[in-house]
Formats: C-alpha cells, sequence, structure tokens
C-alpha cells in the first residue's frame, strides 16, 4: 500500500511532464506559410528536389519539414519520460525493498527484545489471569489477591498439602484444568521470617536459571506470608528417597542427572551471579523435581552474597549438611555450599539421610559413617542404595564416590569448585539426560 501510495503520485507527475513537452510546442509549426513569403523559383539543387518541386506546391514541403521536425521531439519526448518512469520505478522497487529489509530486521530485533520478557514472566498464570488477580508488581513476580489464592487452594483443605517445612506448609493450587502452582504458606510470620519471606522474593526476582524453582508471585495478607512457585510434580528429592517410595522410582541415569543438576545450579550462583551468591541451605528437602525429574533449586530464604564469606556470619542451616567450618567457626564460604552438595551426591549414592536416628538419644553422621567405606572400593559396592545396585558401570560408581570424598573434606581449601566438580559428572550422564555420556 505504502508502495502504490508513492508510486501514483510519481506516474503522475511523468504525466504531467510529457503533456506539458506535447502541448507546449509553438503552434506557428502547423501553419502554412504564405507563398509570398517563400523565396523565388530557384533551380533544383538535386533531381530529387527537382521531383519534389514539381509534385508538390512550396507550401507542403514546408509544412513536411515540420512533420518531421514534430516526429522528432515527440519521440525524444517519449523517450526521455519512459527513462524518467523507468528510474521512478527502479527507485521506487529499490526503496521498497530495502523498506522490507529494514522492518524484517526491527521486527527480528523487537522478538528478541521481548523474548527476555517472556523469560522473566516464566508462567501463564501472569499473562493468562493478570486482568483477574494481579494488583501489582514487584520486579516482574505477581503480586497476587488472597482470596483468589484461597479458592485455587480449596481453602487450604489438607487434601491439598503437598509437603511441610520449619516455617509453613505448601499446597497444591489449582487455577484452571491445565494450570497448577505450588502455594507456601507461612502463618504467624516473626521477625526472622519476614526477613527471610523478603529475602526470598527479592532473590528470585534477579534469579533465572533452568535449575532453580521460577516464584510465580507473592501474597502478604495480614500475619500471613504465602509465596506462589511453579508446580513441581514429583516433590522434593527427599520425598523421593525418604518417602513411601523409597528411590524406587530414581535409576541410576537419573540420580546423576538430578546431581549435574544441582550442580549446574550451584555454578551459576557461584560463578554467575554478580556478586556470586551462597544458597547456605542445600538440602535433598530443597531440591525439586519436575515431571521429567528435572531437578530445581529452591528455599533462597538463607542465601548470602559472598560479600560474608570469612565473616561471622549468624548460623542457619539443616544439621547433617552444614559445613564444619561454619558450624564451629561461622565461616560462610561457597566451599560451604560444596560442602552440603557433597552430602546431597551422598544420599543419592547410599539412599540414607544425612543423619540417622540411631536411639532416642544417638544419631549417626552419614558423612561420619560413610567416610571410611567410600575410599575402599571392596566395601563401596555393598554400602550402594539397594534400589541401584549392581545398575551402574562400577567405574561410574567409583568416581562419583572420589568426588563426594573431596566435597566433604573438613578442610574448605581441599574442596573443589562447583565447576570442577560438574565437569566430573556430565561425562557420566546420558546425552538425552543433559550430560555428555554415548550410551551403547
Amino acid at each position: 500500500m505504502n508502495l502504490l501510495c508513492l508510486l501514483f503520485p510519481m506516474c503522475a507527475c511523468s504525466f504531467s511532464l510529457f503533456s506539458l513537452v506535447i502541448l507546449g510546442r509553438p503552434e506557428s509549426t502547423f501553419a502554412p506559410i504564405p507563398a509570398s513569403v517563400l523565396p523565388s523559383k530557384q533551380e533544383p539543387i538535386s533531381l530529387f528536389s527537382s521531383q519534389m518541386e514539381a509534385v508538390s506546391p512550396g507550401v507542403a514541403v514546408v509544412r513536411v519539414v515540420h512533420h518531421q521536425d514534430l516526429n522528432k521531439r515527440i519521440l525524444i519526448a517519449l523517450i526521455v519520460a519512459s527513462t524518467l518512469l523507468g528510474g521512478l520505478l527502479l527507485f521506487l522497487l529499490c526503496f521498497w525493498i530495502c523498506r522490507q529489509k529494514i522492518l524484517k530486521n526491527s521486527n527480528g530485533k523487537s522478538k528478541q527484545n521481548q523474548e527476555p520478557t517472556k523469560a522473566l514472566s516464566l508462567s501463564p498464570i501472569v499473562d493468562r489471569f493478570s486482568s483477574l488477580w494481579m494488583a501489582g508488581k514487584k520486579g516482574s513476580v505477581a503480586v497476587i489477591e488472597y482470596r483468589l489464592l484461597e479458592a485455587a487452594t480449596n481453602g487450604f483443605q489438607e487434601s491439598n498439602v503437598l509437603g511441610e517445612g520449619g516455617r509453613g506448609r505448601v499446597y497444591k493450587a489449582c487455577f484452571d484444568e491445565k494450570f497448577l502452582a505450588a502455594v507456601k504458606k507461612l502463618d504467624d510470620v516473626g521477625a526472622e521470617a519476614e526477613r527471610e519471606f523478603e529475602n526470598e522474593v527479592d532473590w528470585l526476582v534477579k534469579i533465572r536459571h533452568q535449575n532453580i524453582v521460577s516464584l510465580l508471585g507473592y501474597c502478604i495478607h495480614g500475619e500471613t506470608r504465602l509465596l506462589v512457585y511453579e508446580m513441581m510434580q514429583n516433590g522434593s528429592l527427599e520425598s523421593q528417597l525418604h518417602g513411601p517410595s523409597q528411590g524406587s522410582t530414581l535409576t541410576w541415569n537419573l540420580r546423576m542427572k538430578i546431581a549435574i543438576d544441582v550442580a549446574r545450579a550451584l555454578e551459576y550462583l557461584h560463578e554467575n551471579c554478580n556478586p556470586p551468591v551462597v544458597h547456605r541451605d542445600i538440602k535433598s528437602s530443597n531440591i525439586l523435581l519436575d515431571s521429567d525429574f528435572n531437578a530445581k533449586l529452591s528455599d533462597f530464604g538463607l542465601a548470602v552474597t559472598t560479600a560474608s564469606q570469612n565473616k561471622n556470619v549468624k548460623l542457619s542451616g539443616t544439621l547433617g549438611y552444614v559445613a564444619p567450618e561454619y558450624l564451629l567457626e561461622g565461616k560462610l564460604t561457597d566451599k560451604s555450599d560444596v560442602y552440603a552438595f557433597g552430602v546431597v551426591l551422598l544420599e543419592l549414592l547410599i539412599g540414607k539421610k544425612p543423619l540417622e536416628k540411631m536411639s532416642p538419644t544417638r544419631c549417626q553422621s552419614l558423612v561420619t559413617w560413610v567416610m571410611p567405606q567410600l575410599t575402599d572400593r571392596s566395601k563401596l559396592p555393598n554400602i550402594v542404595d539397594p534400589v541401584i545396585k549392581d545398575t551402574m558401570d562400577l567405574k561410574h560408581l567409583y568416581q562419583v564416590a572420589a568426588v563426594a570424598v573431596l566435597c566433604i573434606q573438613p578442610e574448605p581449601s581441599y574442596r573443589p569448585l562447583i565447576t570442577d566438580v560438574l565437569h566430573s559428572l556430565i561425562p557420566l550422564v546420558p546425552i538425552e539426560l543433559g550430560g555428555s555420556l554415548r550410551v551403547t
């Protein structure tokens, strides 16, 4: 349409120019010239001239000459007008092609610019229900009305409980037939819990990674605080390993996939965030599994930046996963997360909890019990979780055990960086599960 709009006035201008050339010629060229004006009879220059003079009167000869001149002018005008029109059409064609290319590039750039925005929303909830229940925003996370969460969880009924933690319960929320979410309800929030709630929201607004759980929204209702997460259909790693199924759904390859997923999340926190982030509460209950057993790290209420390294930080975390230097001296570094990851790796290998209750007054540490046996190749296959026993290549088992031993070293400087841990585990996981192992 834009091309036609430009073409029409250009054609009109060319036609006008052509008309001016034709209509603007002198009228005298068509008028007969009186015979009196003509010169007296002269000798013909040639035989051809003599014949022409004999056949036609003098005035006709003059008219023939004038018609030839007119035809030349018309031909020249036609050539000029055609050239101009052709040039205009060529110019307009080039202009249209260039304009289409520019529009295509700008559309491509706008789509690229829109993709992070779509990645930031991470949920069809914000897109499909924003007009109904998004009252405001904090960063890119929706502020949700309490009544909508109440309706989605059937009034927070017991039948909708997915799990329970130290701060409250997690409920299944159904917003429509296709979309589910998990709602963590924190009741009677004190000063410390309020800080953790705000910390969780602040961090998950900033942090976006495929192996970190997505926060869809939050709600503040009186003394109650609620956090809405993406739904993780297979619950936590803790419930899979130590719940009713006792790890029966987790094959060796799935366990190794979960390990590298968590390692990737920690690598992102330690290496790619600026400033780097220490999670401070790595444990199996904070590792969530989706329908395909992709693992995602959750619960960032205790997360801090590495500005807290080598400083006394108030002890927080879960016994059994807390690194010795943090537990005894209050020193926190990214190696504290590596220690906790090593404990999770032991859970995946052995199938036992970090702290096993032996009697009402006595607990046994998994790290203390397993350490001597991890380095003994004759004993190691016998302490592996019975669910996966004899299902893996022994070389792979020994390599994973060696990585776990390095991660749980008492001295932080002896522990590897999480990046090194990740690169050690990737070759043990099949390509289709996110590793580099080619299964034959």
